[in-house]
């Protein structure tokens, strides 16, 4: 009995002391708390929303169908996918999904990879000014450019509503499949996610081997049989990248389907919610589904990737290819008006629609009278409700506009601060036990929420937080949640690849002389990667500022920017949505600024700009 005794004594003894030791070590611990915390912010949300499609919810087709009050049931997914509305509901906008989000990534790596191409490899005039313009349509609100392509090519004769300025200017008038539906609407998401595609093609490109393609030179292999099977090959990773960041964005894209008429899983699922509850989160579902099947192929390649070799050629810098005298003006001529259509046109188109009359009404611009341009959508103070004002004050001394202000900065000032900091940690730690499962397992669900679509990750949250248990909806602590844990994987990401390129040493050195953990992380290795880290605050601030599709059913209007735009968009008052549409580019753009001056710190760094 003494032995047994002893004997689990001395086991008991050996696991305090290992636990001891394990505990002992700050990156143990952050791994620890992060992956228990994470398991339950990430995987919490999921389970509610399955949960969602088995429930039978009072005043719902469901209820309807059972003839149940409560309790649960697979009535949603009978329905949704037998039923005579399975095509319109659920077959259709899948469908619809699918072509936008592969047409997306298409346009993204064409547009971008070429324009990446141009300016790290060829003699391309004014580089410097094309890359630092080219990230704008990423920088901006998504729907931006949506309402441009509005602007510019709706006309009475097609779309029933305003002439834009291609109808007021020219009379001709564009064909509904460009104004509305699938067209306009990938070409639209393509050039909002192409920087995505210039920043990691270009990244390759600048800082490529150069005895790869020497190697080919001095063989005397053709051109053309060079970029084929070389230069292509190495930017595949790129391609991969850019597929998985793009592709799972573009099916959860909320506003530009929205305002292009496509009918997608994202716009279904909002004019579903009401009275088809569960089987709008059968559609959210899916969408998940869709961004998780993403990251397995993803891994698949990664784990196939092809390694490239070469054994002779001298190294050097490879000579950029020569676009002749001419031809390197024309085409960078080309690029500076296609980038003033996407960049800088849309801040001149929306501070234009807040002076007209009549937003939308171009008629001026051929009649030259500018005697009816107004000032009273900014300026009027009182609540006023004829000349089209519905009873609203002017957008300077609008209360609602300014109260979602603030509410905008300071949900995308605390999700930057939360997400940004959970992400260095994280960053840190699995960097540290790079070769632990459990540190693998943290990084792959830090990055999940990514993969998933807004709109579905929005819905979760919302089934989540929204019950007689934990009502949170309405409330910017539900907000700062969901928008903190949507973009951990921003500064995850960010902090990882920056403390891969730490050397163990340095750290080791402070621990010798006995400096503690929390010194050796502000003194030492945040002031060695800082920008790296700071880009890590930067993308979650700049990206919630523009959030819609992950908000708008976590809130109503009034709370944030976006969900106030859509609210008047609604109400038929364009000029106040444009102002609000000006009011975030400014506001984002005047940050990105002054980050930039600040820390050095800019997207399109390295590349050009």
């Amino acid at each position: 009995m003494n032995d047994t005794a002893t004997l689990r004594a001395s086991r008991s003894a050996i696991f305090l002391n290992k636990l001891k030791t394990f505990l002992s070590k700050p990156q143990n611990v952050i791994l620890l708390l992060m992956g228990i915390v994470l398991t339950v912010t990430t995987v919490a949300p999921i389970v509610a929303i399955v949960d969602d499609t088995f429930k039978i919810h009072a005043g719902t087709i469901d209820a309807h169908l059972t003839g149940q009050a409560s309790g649960y049931s697979v009535i949603n997914y009978i329905d949704l996918f037998t039923s005579k509305l399975a095509k319109a509901n659920l077959w259709t906008p899948l469908w619809n999904t699918v072509l936008l989000a592969v047409g997306t990534c298409i346009v993204a790596i064409l547009f971008g990879g070429i324009v990446a191409f141009l300016v790290t490899r060829t003699n391309l005039a004014w580089r410097q000014y094309i890359s630092s313009i080219f990230i704008f349509p990423y920088i901006m609100p998504q729907w931006t450019l949506a309402v441009v392509w509005q602007n510019l090519f709706n006309s009475n004769a097609v779309t029933g509503t305003q002439n834009g300025l291609v109808a007021a200017l020219t009379g001709i008038n564009m064909p509904m499949w460009w104004c509305k539906g699938l067209f306009p609407s990938l070409v639209v998401l393509g050039l909002h996610y192409a920087p995505f595609a210039y920043i990691l093609i270009g990244g390759i490109f600048r800082n490529m081997d150069a005895n790869l393609e020497e190697a080919a030179t001095i063989l005397d292999t053709p051109k053309w049989k060079t970029m084929c099977k070389i230069t292509l090959p190495m930017v595949k990773p790129a391609i991969l990248s850019t597929v998985l960041l793009v592709f799972g964005s573009a099916m959860g894209s909320y506003p530009v389907p929205h305002y292009l008429g496509l009918t997608t899983m994202a716009t279904k699922y909002v004019s579903m919610n009401s009275k088809y509850t569960g089987e709008a989160s059968i559609l959210a579902i899916i969408m998940m589904i869709f961004g998780v099947a993403i990251m397995f192929l993803n891994q698949m390649s990664l784990k196939s990737r092809k390694s490239y070799t070469t054994v002779t050629g001298k190294s050097g810098q490879t000579s950029k290819i020569n676009l002749g005298k001419v031809g390197k003006y024309v085409i960078a001529a080309v690029l500076v008006v296609t980038t003033f259509f996407t960049s800088i046109f849309p801040i001149a188109s929306f501070a234009l629609e807040t002076f007209l009359p009549n937003p939308g009404d171009y008629s001026f611009l051929y009649t030259g009278d500018t005697s009816n341009l107004t000032t009273k959508w900014w300026t009027t103070s009182e609540n006023i409700t004829e000349n089209g004002m519905y009873g609203q004050k002017g957008i300077l001394h609008n209360e609602t506009i300014w109260h979602a202000f603030k509410g905008t900065i300071l949900v995308a000032v605390a999700c930057a601060l939360l997400a940004g900091t959970i992400g260095t940690l994280i960053g840190y730690a699995v960097a540290k036990n790079r070769r632990s499962k459990w540190a693998n397992y943290v990084n792959s669900v830090a990055f999940l929420p990514y993969l998933m679509p807004s709109i579905a990750v929005g819905a979760a949250f919302f089934i989540l937080f929204s019950n007689q248990h934990i009502n949170l909806f309405n409330t910017y602590t539900l907000l700062i949640i969901a928008g903190t844990i949507k973009y951990i994987p921003f500064a995850s990401r960010s902090s990882l690849n920056s403390m891969l390129q730490l050397s163990g040493e340095i750290e080791e050195a402070a621990i010798i002389q006995d400096i503690p953990w929390f010194k050796r992380m502000t003194r030492i290795i945040i002031p060695i990667q800082k920008s790296s880290i700071l880009s890590g605050y930067l993308l979650p601030f700049m990206t919630c500022l523009r959030e819609l599709s992950l908000f708008m059913l976590l809130c109503v209007q009034g709370f944030i920017l976006a969900t106030t735009l859509d609210y008047f968009d609604e109400m038929g008052l364009y000029a106040f949505s444009s102002g609000i549409n000006l009011i975030l580019i400014v506001t984002i753009l005047v940050c990105n600024t002054i980050v930039n001056k600040v820390t050095g710190a800019s997207l399109d760094k390295g590349i050009g700009g």
